[in-house]
């Protein structure tokens, strides 16, 4: 079982950035997908989830209406869409499924 994480960056407040977790080593198609995040110094939190059709779709508070999930079962990929970014948002973002965590990918905003 392999996640893998991609798509972040430095960008500056307001701007958008994408992520994208591939998966492999299991039918994605059947498993719920989950994004957390990490800042410096904080626990690791929910940013957002995902269901198997990607019918349904759960946020933190903290990024309802800028953040945006989405998933291709037939490329078993999960991507997470960020916008209007803030320097809060700053983390390291985490695809998780299937009881795996991916690397992470490091997300930074800053002007």
């Amino acid at each position: 079982v392999q996640l893998v994480e991609s798509g972040g960056g430095l960008v500056q407040p307001g701007g958008s950035l994408s992520l994208s977790c591939a998966a492999s080593g299991f039918t994605f198609s059947r498993a719920n997908m989950r994004w957390y995040r990490q800042a410096p110094g904080k626990e690791r939190e929910f940013v957002s989830f995902i269901s198997t059709t990607g019918g349904s779709t759960v946020y933190a508070d903290s990024v309802k209406g800028r953040f945006t999930v989405t998933r291709d079962n037939s490329k078993n990929t999960v991507s997470l869409q960020m916008n209007s970014l803030k320097p809060e948002d700053t983390a390291v973002y985490y695809c998780n499924g299937f009881g795996e965590w991916g690397q992470g990918t490091q997300v930074t905003v800053s002007s």
